[in-house]
């Protein structure tokens, strides 16, 4: 079966507990839920998985690469967006469509967050839908996918 692997970096666990004002009151765990079943929906594999720490999402990143049922990454890197390089060449070296994902609109808040350093290495970047992003990014991974077996 066909997998995507969703990445979430630093702080998304705490989903519904930190600047609900910002990310919602929706924990962690609906986000895992909402994730699951639009794999359903799709036919697809969805692999969640979470840290806090920038090596861990760069192994786990180098691991994606050998996975032969891996057709895309949707990732939120959380902070980690706007300065790391190091994430940046690791999704560089995963040869699958890559969508980067921001619950909030990262332009309308301050000015650092506007600025993605990881973003040029997706094929496409999602801000301000809310949890929605990352069903959206799901959408046009399978819909990606599809199309590329058609060709």
């Amino acid at each position: 079966m066909n997998k995507i692997l969703v990445i979430n970096g630093p702080n998304l666990n705490f989903l519904g507990i930190r600047e609900t004002k910002v990310y919602g009151t929706e924990s962690y765990n609906t986000l895992i839920q909402k994730i699951q079943k639009k794999a359903g929906e799709l036919g697809l594999e969805a692999e969640c998985w979470q840290s806090n720490h920038e090596g861990a999402i760069i192994d786990k990143l180098q691991e994606a690469y050998y996975d032969k049922s891996l057709i895309g990454v949707v990732i939120n890197p959380g902070a980690y967006t706007h300065y790391s390089y190091a994430i940046h060449d690791a999704l560089k070296s995963v040869f699958v469509t890559k969508v980067e994902v921001h619950i909030s609109d990262i332009q309308s808040r301050e000015a650092f967050r506007s600025i993605s350093v990881t973003a040029p290495a997706c094929d496409l970047q999602i801000y301000g839908h809310g949890l929605d992003g990352y069903l959206e990014a799901m959408e046009y991974i399978g819909k990606t996918a599809a199309d590329a077996a058609r060709k």
